[in-house]
């Protein structure tokens, strides 16, 4: 029941990115382009992703226990520091350069695998750097 569940929210969440073009790089750089060709329709998307997390929020705050698992996966840290904001920074920064983020980047495979796959080896080797640098920071 797990695998249904969570296989059907991955493709729920592919057929969001695809409707709402989430998977088009130049519709995400024009999102990001605030001064130039601003492209606004990106917004729509990020409001409805605001309202699911509200909604999720909200569920959360009314069940002890999630349905399909033993316990609630929320963040616990609250504030905010360098991780973070490197981070957070880094994140931006491949995603302006890239017009992908992760969820997107995984769907170039096969909309535009010539880019695709070089945006998914950066994931890859950004993910085993930090990977390696947190083991070494834990010894």
């Amino acid at each position: 029941m797990f695998a249904f569940i969570t296989f059907f929210c991955g493709l729920l969440f592919g057929l969001g990115l695809a409707f709402s073009e989430m998977t088009n790089p130049a519709v995400v750089l024009g999102f990001l382009d605030l001064f130039g060709k601003w492209n606004p329709s990106l917004i729509i998307v990020m409001v409805s992703a605001i309202a699911v997390g509200m909604i999720g929020y909200f569920i959360k705050g009314k069940r002890l226990t999630p349905l399909f698992a033993n316990k609630w996966q929320v963040p616990s840290l609250r504030q905010i520091d360098s991780k973070l904001v490197i981070g957070s920074a880094l994140f931006g920064i491949g995603w302006g350069i890239s017009g992908y983020c992760p969820g997107p980047g995984l769907t170039a495979l096969v909309n535009n695998p010539n880019e695709g796959i070089y945006f998914i080896i950066a994931l890859i080797i950004g993910s085993g750097a930090h990977h390696i640098q947190t083991r070494i920071v834990k010894m």
